[in-house]
């Protein structure tokens, strides 16, 4: 194993999860689209299966696809993200530079296969939020917080999830995809409780690789890519991710 295969897995699930996650929304939100109006559940649960589809392609480096998963399994206190890879700055800058290139890509995808209805007129904000977050009641940091406590619980999650099939619980290892499958459950019901007040970025590099690719993008009447926000869904990720990772080194017994 190395660097160059973790960047190679990282960035394949990243494409994917924003190719289907971004795909989803837009589906619900573009004008004229067969799914339009299909409503926030219908959100959740396809950003759920994006994770899904993400992690199955990404089993190489672990499928972290989130900043927020490989800084908190670092501050876990792990030695490596996975056999021959330690934990150190190198590689946690491979996984996130692989996390945000793969974003980028999968909106600039998603933006081809929806290109004509990105041509068509929407309501302001619209086009954005295919690519990226936003609040409904702007104040910072509570958009923080919102943030930082759906990204815990994620991570978290994840990480008790990888206690399942040692020895001090005696189920099997080697679930495959079933391991996949949960960590999509978890994202639906993530954006089920918590995905109310921010949309839950829950991940910096899904909100800004694709806000990057809104603003470089020919998107007509496209409006701002609302770089005043784009801070919060970087910044309230990793606070969570971090805390989760700290957590779990006392709260979840080795």
């Amino acid at each position: 194993m190395n660097l160059g295969t973790i960047f190679l897995s990282e960035f394949v699930g990243s494409t994917l999860l924003l190719i289907m996650g971004a795909g989803v929304v837009a589906n619900v939100i573009l004008p004229k689209t067969k799914g339009n109006g299909g409503g926030t559940l219908m959100i959740n649960w396809g950003w759920g299966l994006a994770v899904f589809t993400g992690v199955l392609a990404s089993y190489k480096s672990g499928g972290h696809l989130n900043p927020a998963v490989t800084l908190g399994v670092a501050a876990s206190g792990a030695k490596e993200f996975v056999p021959g890879i330690p934990v150190n700055v190198t590689s946690i800058l491979t996984y996130i530079a692989a996390q945000l290139l793969g974003a980028f890509l999968g909106a600039v995808i998603c933006w081809l296969a929806y290109k004509k209805h990105f041509d068509l007129d929407a309501p302001d904000g619209v086009k954005l939020g295919v690519f990226s977050t936003g609040p409904e009641v702007r104040s910072y940091g509570w958009n923080v917080l919102t943030e930082a406590v759906g990204t815990f619980v994620l991570v978290f999650i994840v990480l008790a999830a990888g206690h399942w099939g040692d020895s001090a619980t005696h189920t099997p290892a080697g679930l495959g995809w079933l391991g996949a499958l949960g960590v999509a459950l978890l994202i639906v019901g993530i954006g089920a409780s918590l995905g109310g007040p921010t949309g839950y970025a829950i991940n910096p590099t899904r909100d800004l690789g694709p806000r990057i690719a809104h603003a470089i993008l020919p998107i007509p009447n496209k409006g701002s890519s609302d770089w005043a926000y784009s801070w919060v869904p970087v910044v309230g990720p990793i606070i969570g991710g971090v805390v989760a990772g700290l957590s779990a080194g006392v709260l979840l017994p080795a």
